[in-house]
C-alpha cells in the first residue's frame, strides 16, 4: 500500500525526500478511516441488531448483557484487533511507525479486555444478587478482588509491552516492593479479611437494618463491597461505613426483631409519689365497673377478706391490715389492656413493673412488643397506648409527675 502510494506520489510536484513521510501519514490516516468504519459498523449495526436479538428474548442474563455494556466494550476491540492486523499492509513498510502503533494498540487491548472481563463479573454478581437466596456469601466483595487482579495483571502485561520485557521479570521484581503493596492495599486486604468474617460469622448482610451511631448510620444495609459498606439512613441519605468497622467496633443488627415478627416497646410513665396511695371504698367501686379490671378487683378483695379472717382483723385501720393501692390497680390495669390490645405481640413477654422511686417519682415501665415492626406504625402504637394512660390515670386518683412549669406557679399562687 506504501509503494503504490510513494508511486502516486512521484508525480505530484511534491519533493521527494518529503515523499516517505507524506505516504506514512496518509497510509496512518487510511488505517485509522477502516479502523474507525469497522467501530462504526460494530457499534451501530451489529451491536443495534444484538440489542434488537436480546430484547425479544425472555432470559434474564442476555438483558443484563446489555444493561453492564458487556456488548459495548467488546465492540471496542474491533477497531483495535483491525489496527493490529491491517498495519502490516497499510504502514508494513514504516517499522519504526508500525512499531509504535503496534505497541499503542496491544496496551489498549490489554486495557479493553480487562474492562470487558469487569463487565462480565459485574454480570455474575447481578445474577447472584437476583437469584440466590444466601444473601452472606461475600460475592460482592469477591468479584471486587478479582476485578482487582484482573487489573493489576493488565497494568504488569501493557508495562512489559511498553518496556519490551517480559512480565516475569516485573512480578519478580515485585517481590521487593512487598512492603509498599501491602501498605497501600492495606485498606483492601481488611476489607478482604472482614467480608469473610462478616460472611462466615452471619453478621449482617444486604437488607439488614443496622445502627452506627458512630459513624451517623442507622438504616437498611444497601451494599456489602471490599472496602465500604453503604447503609440507607432513614431520612434517605447514604452512609458510607468502612467494611472492616464491621469487625473491629460495635454495631447493632436489627434482623432478630424483624424476623421474630415484634418490635419491643420499653417505656414508662412517672408519678407523683405523693399521689400514691390506698385505695378508699368509693374507688374500689368506681374500678370495678372497668371491663379489665372486675375479675381483678374481686380476687384481690376475696384474698384480702380470707386473709383479715385468718388474722381475725376486723378493723381496715389496724396496720396488719391489707388494702389495695390505687398504683397497684393502676398496674394491674395496664397490663390487662396490653393483653387485650390488638396490635400487641400475644407469644411475646407482655408485663408492667415497678421502677426504682428518684426525685422524679416512682414509675411503671411498659415492657411489650407490637405486632408490627413497621416504623411509622409502631410509633402509633406507643402514642396510642400512653395517650390512654395519661388520660384515664387521673381516674385511680394519681398524679402524673413533671418538672415545674410556669402555669404550676400560676396555680399555686392563684390558691
Amino acid at each position: 500500500m506504501s509503494e503504490l502510494l510513494q508511486l502516486w506520489l512521484s508525480y505530484t510536484p511534491l519533493s521527494a525526500e518529503f515523499i516517505p513521510h507524506v505516504a506514512a501519514a496518509i497510509s496512518l490516516i487510511m488505517l485509522f478511516i477502516v479502523c474507525w468504519l469497522s467501530f462504526y459498523i460494530a457499534r451501530n449495526q451489529v451491536l443495534a441488531l444484538v440489542h434488537r436479538l436480546v430484547s425479544k428474548t425472555r432470559n434474564e442474563w442476555d438483558d443484563l448483557l446489555v444493561e453492564h455494556q458487556v456488548f459495548n466494550r467488546f465492540a471496542w476491540l474491533v477497531p483495535m484487533v483491525i489496527m493490529l492486523g491491517a498495519s502490516p499492509f497499510f504502514i508494513g513498510r514504516y517499522q519504526y511507525l508500525m512499531s509504535s502503533v503496534n505497541l499503542f494498540i496491544k496496551v489498549l487491548i490489554a486495557i479493553q479486555v480487562a474492562r470487558c472481563l469487569s463487565a462480565i463479573l459485574n454480570v455474575i454478581n447481578s445474577l447472584f444478587e437476583e437469584k440466590s437466596k444466601n444473601k452472606y456469601l461475600p460475592l460482592n466483595a469477591t468479584i471486587q478482588l478479582l476485578k482487582l487482579a484482573i487489573y493489576l495483571v493488565a497494568i504488569i502485561l501493557a508495562v512489559s509491552i511498553a518496556i519490551e520485557k517480559s512480565p516475569v521479570i516485573l512480578l519478580s521484581g515485585l517481590g521487593a516492593l512487598t512492603a509498599v503493596l501491602l501498605l497501600i492495599f492495606q485498606d483492601t486486604i481488611k476489607g478482604l479479611v472482614a467480608s469473610i468474617q462478616i460472611s462466615a460469622n452471619r453478621m449482617v448482610a444486604p437488607g439488614d437494618w443496622i445502627s452506627m451511631p458512630q459513624y451517623g448510620a442507622d438504616g437498611d444495609v444497601l451494599e456489602i463491597a471490599l472496602n465500604t459498606v453503604k447503609v440507607r439512613n432513614w431520612d434517605n441519605t447514604i452512609t458510607t461505613v468502612p467494611t472492616y468497622a464491621l469487625i473491629s467496633e460495635s454495631f447493632k443488627n436489627w434482623r432478630g426483631m424483624t424476623k421474630s415478627g415484634g418490635r419491643r416497646i420499653k417505656r414508662s410513665i412517672r408519678f407523683d409519689m405523693t399521689s400514691v396511695k390506698f385505695c378508699s371504698d368509693e374507688l374500689l367501686d368506681k374500678l370495678s365497673q372497668f371491663e379489665f379490671l372486675n375479675q381483678y378487683i374481686n380476687l384481690k378483695q376475696h384474698e384480702i377478706s380470707e386473709y383479715h379472717q385468718q388474722k381475725g382483723i376486723d378493723d381496715i385501720s389496724n396496720p396488719n391490715s391489707r388494702r389495695l393501692t390505687n398504683i397497684g390497680t393502676f398496674r394491674a390495669y395496664i397490663l390487662e389492656y396490653l393483653r387485650h390490645h390488638p396490635k400487641v405481640h400475644k407469644e411475646m413477654t407482655c408485663m408492667v413493673r415497678q421502677l426504682e422511686p428518684t426525685e422524679l417519682g416512682v414509675a411503671l415501665e411498659l415492657y411489650c412488643f407490637s405486632n408490627d415492626i413497621a416504623w411509622e406504625n409502631y410509633e402509633y402504637l406507643q402514642a396510642d397506648i400512653f395517650d390512654h394512660l395519661f388520660a384515664i390515670a387521673p381516674l385511680f386518683e394519681l398524679r402524673i409527675f413533671q418538672q415545674p412549669t410556669g402555669y404550676d406557679w400560676q396555680v399555686s399562687r392563684s390558691q
